[in-house]
């Protein structure tokens, strides 16, 4: 197809904003979700070679998804890509400290808010002509791993990579391939903590490497690129030395 149409949510900052810069780079036309109309602009105006649509919208809301996904159709006519994307966290916090509060502001953004995204998104790719598309979720090394205190995000990423494989096997009669992008210390606002000491398996604190996000953006334009009778079901990238193989 001449014309790529991607959507990615969290769009306005972090890896959000390198998939975006990423894709549009490859000739992608890439519609910007997030909460922030200001820093979706921002996103778009580093953006080249790709046109970009901005949509506000809150992932956790299901009327502004079916408004999002309106003004897709309305404008795109259809949707090649999804990155789902948007995620959230709270400070690490011990297991028995945890409030339902912070509990529920992790679910309803990474599992509820990614559910929304994508149940419309397949929904769209079943019905357009020609059928099909790709949706990559955002697991992360959290989808394989806990650190200490970090149950509500843990448990939404390993519920991530079990909605990743459901949906990989439903969205095969209508030529949706879905596949996972697992990432580990991408140098974004929601990681820098990383680099000034996080805790380890023994609580100790200790701080880890980096890598630079446009590498997580670059990852996921070169899962978008296969033709969809190929699919990465899940790509690990990670800082080369960070604590995760063997970690715990």
């Amino acid at each position: 197809m001449a014309q790529k149409y991607a959507l990615v949510t969290g769009a306005g900052s972090g890896v959000g904003r390198a998939a975006s810069i990423a894709l549009a780079a490859e000739g992608w036309t890439v519609a910007l979700l997030g909460r922030r109309k200001d820093a979706l602009e921002e996103t778009a105006g580093l953006c080249q070679g790709g046109g970009t649509l901005v949509v506000p919208a809150d992932v956790t809301d299901p009327a502004q998804i079916d408004a999002a996904f309106a003004t897709i159709q309305k404008e795109f006519g259809r949707l090649d890509l999804l990155f789902n994307n948007a995620g959230n966290n709270v400070p690490g916090t011990p297991f028995e400290e945890l409030t339902a509060e912070q509990w529920f502001k992790v679910v309803n953004v990474n599992l509820n808010g990614v559910f929304l995204v994508a149940h419309a998104a397949f929904r769209m790719m079943a019905k357009q002509d020609p059928m099909g598309g790709r949706i990559i979720n955002n697991g992360s090394i959290s989808a394989h791993a806990p650190r200490p205190g970090s149950a509500p995000y843990t448990a939404t990423k390993h519920a991530v990579t079990g909605l990743t494989k459901s949906m990989n096997l439903d969205g095969r009669r209508f030529d949706i391939a879905v596949g996972q992008i697992d990432i580990g210390n991408a140098a974004t606002p929601m990681a820098e903590r990383m680099a000034k000491g996080v805790p380890q398996a023994d609580w100790s604190i200790k701080a880890e490497p980096l890598m630079k996000v446009d590498h997580v953006g670059r990852a996921v334009a070169q899962m978008a690129a296969w033709p969809l009778e190929t699919n990465v079901l899940t790509m690990t990238i990670m800082a080369s030395k960070m604590p995760f193989v063997g970690r715990g």
